[in-house]
């Protein structure tokens, strides 16, 4: 998957949004304010995804693309490297996981305000 691709799909999603919180190269995604993904536009090469700690860690000790997240808690964001051999249908899960991952733990209120959020699958 190219950042074009996958850019499309985290905003594909709904209610996710993108913008810059940290500097003009770090392209965030986040769906009711809270990031659920993360690329460098000047090293595409790595996205970065929250995820499920044993989840995590069964990933890391699967493929050797995916690493704990530089920079981040590693118990809880993951790294993938999109220039390997990860299929494209396995990342667009790791993204849904991942916007999954962030949408149990927003309040109840906006779920129920935007149902729409909990329907999507892992």
């Amino acid at each position: 998957m190219n950042i074009e691709t996958v850019r499309e799909y985290c905003l594909s999603l709904p209610l996710a949004t993108e913008d810059f919180p940290f500097d003009e190269t770090t392209l965030v995604f986040r769906v009711c304010g809270k990031i659920f993904a993360m690329i460098d536009l000047e090293n595409t090469e790595w996205f970065v995804l929250k995820c499920d700690p044993e989840y995590a860690v069964e990933l890391r000790g699967e493929f050797s693309e995916i690493s704990g997240a530089y920079h981040m808690n590693k118990r809880l964001w993951n790294q993938l490297n999109l220039f390997g051999t990860l299929q494209n249908s396995k990342i667009q899960g790791l993204i849904r996981h991942s916007y999954s991952e962030v949408v149990k733990k927003l309040p109840k209120r906006l779920k129920n305000e935007y149902p729409e959020i909990v329907m999507i699958r892992e």
